[in-house]
């Protein structure tokens, strides 16, 4: 017999070892199973995902009947309490959770939790129907149209006051970096006007709550906030326009102004009819100023405005809801999406259907089709429902304070928010994992050119875990979302096929992360 075909050949030894290497990367791609029936189903899971199911949840989520959800109301509560029912339905195990601390009034309301609930006591501002803002000279005021060219800063206290207005820049005040947009200029019993967003050369981290807390300082009675019309590559991405969005302010009631986002629009108007014969892109001519490097832009507008609105405060329940699918070793993955919205404040209402009842949709779809599967992961799988990411994430921050399992032994945190809107792509923000990691599901779940990976995304209810140490991958389908945190966000906007792409690849991704060694 020729050598060449004895069993110590090197040809063979090749042979044998091109075989192994595509096995390992028909494994890798096809849903990371280590025998043929494990791989059967997981192509089974799949193919289960099902469009009609998820736009079914999408439309019971954003029908007038949970009002908009808002974190902390009755229909919060109601709308756990649908979601654990959903859960149930689909073979989730749901846990006895005893950490959840609730004050005697809640235990003689007659609500009732649902199991997997975790929960705590909030204050929820809300803006009564028919608030007012009015602008002009002194003399002659106009009536702005509520949610075209303003929206009051949802957690934004009770107004009832009438000032001139100063423009003064992005609002910023940093000796560090020699900024300072209220330099030269008195601002004390007037009403404040900064843009959105910072300057392009600033380095630091500013937030709205910060802005406010300056204004506040220095003696501002309220503020308007615009955004410019020269957007960053971020917003130009989102597809921001000028419209004002639903938004809260993020500081204790105590500590606010009374505040309202204005259109771009309006904004343009008051500055350029603060001067004679000046051209109509006086707007633009400032920020592009105050984009170049530190430079103060403050000055009178000699336009006045007036606020007038009612904020309630209400005691209610915020709810988290908790699914389980035990895994066979000692560590956790987790997979969250907000469940909450804006409700109905200043009597407009929030449907929230792509923010956040998609996400809400694709989890307890992906829940199905891994409970369908009939195979245990490695790590165990949590299912988590958010309540209160729109106000500062406070539902994250309920559960990272007080994790069903301990944190040390999470080792991912999948978000899924904005999931039935955009261009078709999903665009991914990984922290703690190699890129790779994110691709690798892509690939297993044949979607490796619809995705766009980043790093850290820095708003979502991925950040608590993130600042705990824990590992996370953000998704959020991508392109522009035209109906964010607005009253248009309903059901018939949403895209299924967006939707169904986002369920696979987070099927994919939690697959993955559940059973990697």
């Amino acid at each position: 017999m020729n050598g060449s075909t004895c069993s110590g050949s090197p040809f063979r030894a090749v042979i044998t070892l091109l075989g192994i290497i595509l096995v390992l990367l028909h494994l890798g791609t096809e849903g990371f199973a280590q025998s043929e029936g494990e791989h059967r189903a997981w192509l089974q899971a799949l193919d289960s995902l099902s469009n009609e199911r998820m736009l079914a949840d999408i439309r019971t989520l954003s029908d007038p009947a949970f009002n908009g959800r808002q974190a902390g109301s009755d229909d919060d509560l109601r709308s756990a309490q649908w979601f654990a029912r959903e859960l149930i339905s689909a073979g989730v195990k749901l846990p006895l959770i005893f950490n959840t601390p609730l004050t005697f009034p809640f235990a003689q309301s007659g609500k009732v939790l649902p199991i997997g609930a975790m929960a705590s006591m909030v204050s929820t501002p809300l803006i009564e129907p028919n608030p007012i803002i009015r602008t002009g000279t002194a003399d002659t005021f106009v009536t702005a149209q509520l949610s075209k060219d303003y929206l009051p800063i949802f957690d934004s206290p009770s107004a009832d006051l009438q000032g001139p207005i100063i423009f003064v820049g992005y609002g910023i005040v940093d000796p560090t970096q020699e900024v300072n947009d209220y330099a030269g200029i008195d601002v004390n019993n007037c009403i404040v006007l900064f843009l959105r967003g910072k300057p392009d050369y600033y380095q630091g981290h500013i937030s709205h709550a910060d802005k406010v807390r300056f204004a506040r300082d220095r003696g501002a009675m309220a503020y308007l906030t615009a955004t410019g019309p020269i957007l960053n590559p971020y917003e130009a991405r989102r597809g921001v326009t000028g419209k004002p969005s639903a938004f809260y302010g993020q500081l204790p009631t105590d500590q606010a102004l009374p505040g309202a986002w204005i259109s771009t629009n309006l904004a343009e108007r008051l500055l350029t009819e603060s001067r004679e014969g000046s051209d109509i892109d006086r707007l633009r001519t400032l920020q592009e100023q105050l984009n170049k490097a530190p430079s103060a832009r403050s000055h009178h507008t000699n336009q006045y405005a007036s606020l007038h609105w009612n904020t309630t405060i209400q005691d209610g329940l915020l709810t988290n809801v908790v699914g389980i699918i035990p895994g066979t070793g000692p560590d956790t993955v987790i997979i969250g999406a907000h469940r909450d919205h804006f409700g109905r404040p200043a009597g407009l209402w929030f449907p929230g259907a792509d923010d956040n009842a998609s996400g809400t949709a694709v989890i307890l779809e992906v829940a199905r089709a891994l409970r369908n599967m009939g195979l245990r992961p490695q790590r165990t799988i949590l299912f988590v429902s958010f309540s209160g990411e729109e106000n500062n994430l406070i539902g994250s921050r309920l559960y990272t304070s007080r994790p069903v399992v301990p944190l040390g032994s999470t080792k991912a945190m999948i978000n899924i928010d904005h999931a039935g809107a955009g261009n078709g792509r999903l665009t991914i923000g990984v922290t703690g994992f190699e890129k790779s990691v994110a691709l690798e599901a892509g690939q297993a779940a044949g979607l490796t050119d619809k995705l766009d990976v980043y790093g850290f995304f820095p708003g979502g209810d991925h950040v608590p875990f993130k600042e705990a140490g824990v590992p996370t991958i953000t998704v959020v389908s991508g392109g522009v979302h035209p109906h964010f945190h607005q009253p248009t966000d309903t059901a018939d906007t949403i895209n299924p096929e967006i939707l169904h792409t986002v369920a696979r690849y987070v099927l994919a991704l939690t697959w993955q992360l559940a059973n990697a060694p």
